[in-house]
């Protein structure tokens, strides 16, 4: 049995198909990292002052840049993106829920009921509300 595996590895047309998937590799390892440097080439080597300065509409910016946002933003954001992305996976099974049976009912009942689990864990933690 495992001659047999060895002898199927080696066959030309399964080495074809390594060779495809390397060259794919390759080919996106430097289609990522091209543009990094050509951009590092054609940087400009001397940065001034005016190029390190902060920069916002056209108008000179008043204060410092470096202003801390309130934490809740970001953490408000990352509950509609997370959301968001899980809505996703309910119009596959909506538009097959003809096909899907007890089993794919059961399983998105379940989905639903984690994501339902996670929202009130958020209210009760008070992560929704503004203060």
């Amino acid at each position: 049995m495992t001659t047999f595996v060895l002898l199927a590895a080696s066959s030309p047309e399964n080495l074809d198909n390594y060779l495809r998937i390397a060259v794919l590799g390759v080919v996106a390892v430097v289609f990522g990292c091209l543009p990094l440097v050509i951009a590092r080439l054609l940087r400009p080597k001397k940065l001034g002052e005016i190029k390190q300065s902060a920069f916002e509409c056209g108008l000179e910016s008043k204060g410092d840049p470096w202003v801390q946002f309130n934490i809740q933003y970001y953490v408000y954001a990352l509950a509609f993106v997370i959301f968001d992305v899980e809505v996703i996976f309910l119009y596959p099974w909506a538009v097959a829920f003809g096909d899907v049976g007890m089993g794919g009912f059961i399983a998105m009942a379940v989905f639903i009921l984690l994501l339902a689990e996670s929202l009130v864990y958020l209210w009760m933690k008070g992560i929704l509300s503004w203060k």
